[in-house]
């Protein structure tokens, strides 16, 4: 099952997996792809934060189905 998430400025992307970080292996890394294929990677506490804006406390990524 493929797990989309939208940006809280409105781009969509899909989640591919996680993985750890090898400088690091206490830090999990988000892997996820944008629309246009280009592949990106996030620290996991970053990816799953809440954050301001425009007033209000919302996801970074909210999942959307």
């Amino acid at each position: 099952m493929t797990v989309r998430y939208r940006h809280y400025k409105g781009g969509i992307y899909e989640f591919i997996c996680e993985a750890t970080l090898e400088s690091d292996p206490s830090i999990t890394m988000i892997v996820y792809r944008a629309d246009n294929g280009t592949i990106w990677t996030r620290p996991s506490s970053v990816f799953f934060e809440m954050i301001e804006h425009e007033g209000q406390t919302v996801q970074r990524f909210a999942p959307i189905n």
